[in-house]
């Protein structure tokens, strides 16, 4: 079959056509699928909000239907999906609960293992219209392999280190698409990056190849190519289709690409760490004790917390934007406030502050750092900041 679109770099390709033909006539073999299939949610009505009428139609492709027929259609494309599928791979399925009961099914008659049913919380969700349910907040990602017996790949260590250490849970909040998703086009069942971004690092290597049988957008490709990872997608519309190549071209330049990956991989409540410059024995001296202290200032009164503190899990100690060695707090977001008394008893000499906060670590184990960033910010290299894990472990 020949492809809708072929990038310069063979990275990213596009099939136009029924996702369940186009994949029984592929020759390729893809290590990942992610899904996003109808959820058969549209009715073709119009609703009177404010005074005007909005219409939530999708499209005829997700047009209510009937159970059976809903169990047909998901049977029929994932058993297709199981053929491209590598033995050793996995699949992702999004869904809410008019199609998500349906597809854990079907994957369980065709004999894929369910490995987790994720729920993909909205932190920014919009209000439900309807005062009869509770808000509509999240959907489910079912994530399955092929085989009962083959393992599959899941990058555990990884998702520990995005997740502050712990092992990252299956209830996910992650925003909806923003507004820098969208500059290019709009699809009415757009994904965003940072949910793609996560799954994408979860279960898949550099090089491997991810399959969207209902790419849409093509949300998928743009975070596959971002993160080094080869992309085949399939989609019925034309006009979604084109949308997903302006996307393409545009992470070829490689300014808005790398802003793109920036963006992609940042979390609202990612784990921080705190960035503490110190003068080498000072340095010495916190590595062997454990803590580390910034000043508080004079005040007897409030003290300001920068946003993030809370949420704050590891310290990276440095002097002058050398020597940088990442450790992990013994309680993340908690602080001391101490006296210059205090700090003297365990050995320190602060001269310039009456308090400090003080954060306590473990400094036996220190954290291979993935990423060295440029700490040398001329003044500010010595100026304690809070920032984001991922710019010390890499996004990638």
């Amino acid at each position: 079959m020949e492809a809708y679109f072929q990038s310069n770099d063979h990275q990213f390709e596009l099939y136009l056509g029924d996702a369940t033909e186009v994949m029984s006539s592929l020759c390729k073999k893809c290590d990942v699928v992610f899904a996003d299939p109808p959820y058969f949610l549209s009715r073709n009505q119009s609703i009177k909000i404010n005074g005007e009428w909005k219409n939530f139609e999708k499209g005829e492709w997700d047009r209510v239907t009937d159970l059976d027929n809903i169990n047909r259609f998901n049977k029929e494309w994932l058993t297709v999906c199981r053929d491209v599928l590598k033995d050793s791979g996995t699949i992702w399925i999004s869904g809410t609960y008019h199609n998500i009961f349906s597809v854990a099914t079907c994957l369980v008659e065709l004999g894929f293992k369910v490995l987790n049913i994720i729920v993909w919380q909205k932190s920014d969700a919009k209000p439900t219209l309807s005062r009869n349910y509770f808000n509509y907040t999240a959907e489910y990602i079912v994530w399955a392999r092929k085989s009962e017996k083959i393992p599959h790949f899941f990058n555990c260590d990884l998702m520990e280190q995005i997740n502050g250490g712990a092992r990252m849970a299956d209830v996910w909040r992650i925003p909806f698409i923003s507004s820098w998703e969208m500059k290019l086009g709009k699809h009415p069942t757009q994904k965003p990056l940072r949910l793609l971004y996560r799954i994408i690092l979860a279960s898949t290597k550099e090089g491997e190849t991810i399959l969207d049988p209902f790419a849409g957008s093509c949300t998928t490709g743009v975070a596959a190519n971002l993160l080094g990872r080869k992309f085949i997608g399939i989609d019925q519309s034309r006009e979604f289709l084109d949308y997903g190549i302006r996307r393409k071209y545009e992470i070829e330049d490689s300014v808005k690409s790398d802003w793109i990956l920036k963006k992609m991989s940042e979390n609202p409540e990612e784990v921080m760490v705190m960035v503490n410059h110190a003068r080498p024995n000072l340095y010495n001296k916190m590595v062997e004790t454990g803590i580390c202290y910034l000043r508080a200032g004079d005040s007897k009164g409030s003290l300001l917390v920068t946003p993030g503190f809370e949420r704050l899990n590891y310290v990276l100690l440095h002097t002058n934007g050398e020597n940088a060695q990442l450790f992990k707090l013994k309680t993340k977001g908690h602080f001391q406030i101490w006296t210059r008394e205090t700090l003297q008893q365990y050995g320190f000499d602060p001269r310039n502050a009456a308090y400090y906060v003080v954060l306590h670590f473990d400094p036996t184990k220190p954290i291979p750092l993935k990423h060295y960033p440029n700490l040398k910010e001329d003044k500010y290299t010595f100026k304690a900041k809070v920032k984001p894990l991922s710019e010390f472990l890499g996004i990638k």
